[in-house]
């Protein structure tokens, strides 16, 4: 890691020198990138400086501890190295995190979509209260929701439900949630009192910017229908919902959730363009590595990730075997619980990826 280091740091200063340069501060493309990798190596700069200090501070106290005959000063010294030691331990785990390479989508606005799997009638509940769980987690972090398609189940919750997060970092935090949802309870419908399990998938897409996705039009067919529902305010009299087909990929997404039209197929296309920049970038991640979609990070829609049992108050995240038994907590929104852990799982896994390896807490 210090070889990794020093290299990090020279080219921290040959940086900082181009940015004195008047030529390359006139021309404010070059500077402005600079200025970018400048302050992204800064941080972990100050941190192995600060490493330094402390390496050079612990030998000083050894070599006190070998040529002193003063207890005072050797109890002073032994005091010093334990304290400096510690410092040394959590310097090496904060330097190692910073050096692994940012999700440039973490910081993304993102769109959930949570559809009911097996389980019937309770799969529709189950995914209804996976969206309050979501919602309370989005208040929790001030993030701000925009639904953008609703499909309720018959006998409460949801068959499908798609929604807007938009707020600084929500992807970083929530593209964990990817995969299938399993729950064990008994069901309200249940006379006998038997636990069924039933199950939702997550997906979690990153929105996708303007230029990040280019949708010809020749790609795409549009319709318009009336809008259904269960009545009242959920049924339209007007042709305002929107279908949209791409057609190189088969990708169908509907919106009938706006009276208007425009807002409509705005919404759909905020949609699709998220799934298709989601399939572009699965595509990437296959062609880097296999290993680059490891179980954590995969968000592959069929993996079974987490069951949240009811009789027990328990939930388990099933990629890194973390059983909580705080399960009413979880389904309030506390999802940090979790996502702490699945955050220093990744860190980990991706530390081992570039080389190097995750100190021990």
């Amino acid at each position: 890691m210090l070889d990794q280091l020093k290299k990090i740091a020279e080219k921290f200063e040959k940086i900082a020198e181009k940015m004195a340069d008047p030529d390359v501060a006139s021309d404010h493309a070059k500077y402005t990138e600079l200025a970018k990798e400048y302050s992204e190596l800064e941080v972990i700069v100050k941190q192995y400086r600060r490493y330094e200090t402390v390496l050079g501070q612990m030998e000083e106290a050894r070599s006190l501890l070998d040529e002193s005959d003063d207890e005072e000063l050797l109890e002073l010294a032994r005091e010093d190295l334990g304290l400096l030691e510690a410092e040394s331990k959590q310097l090496e785990k904060d330097i190692q995190r910073l050096m692994v390479p940012p999700d440039p989508n973490d910081s993304k606005n993102t769109i959930l979509e949570i559809r009911a799997g097996t389980g019937g009638d309770e799969a529709g509940i189950f995914a209804g209260n996976l969206y309050r769980m979501y919602e309370k987690f989005c208040e929790n972090n001030r993030w701000k929701t925009e639904l953008i398609s609703v499909n309720e189940a018959e006998h409460g919750g949801f068959k499908e439900i798609i929604f807007l997060i938009n707020g600084k970092g929500a992807f970083g935090r929530l593209k964990y949630e990817s995969g299938v949802h399993r729950v064990q309870r008994v069901p309200s419908t249940e006379s006998q009192g038997r636990i069924h399990t039933s199950a939702a998938s997550v997906a979690v897409l990153p929105e996708a910017e303007e230029v990040a996705v280019d949708v010809p039009e020749a790609d795409i067919r549009i319709d318009a229908f009336r809008a259904s529902g269960n009545g009242g305010q959920h049924v339209n009299t007007t042709d305002s919902a929107i279908r949209i087909l791409h057609i190189p990929t088969g990708l169908i997404v509907s919106c009938q959730d706006e009276k208007s039209q425009l807002k409509n197929k705005a919404k759909a296309m905020k949609v699709l363009k998220a799934r298709l920049y989601d399939l572009e970038m699965q595509k990437q991640m296959d062609e880097i590595s296999s290993q680059r979609r490891g179980m954590i990070r995969s968000g592959d829609r069929s993996e079974k990730i987490r069951t949240y049992n009811f009789p027990q108050g328990r939930v388990t995240d099933h990629r890194i075997n973390l059983t909580l038994y705080r399960l009413d907590e979880v389904m309030n929104g506390d999802l940090d619980l979790l996502i702490n852990e699945l955050q220093i799982a990744d860190q980990a896994e991706r530390l081992q990826e570039s080389g190097l390896e995750l100190a021990d807490e």
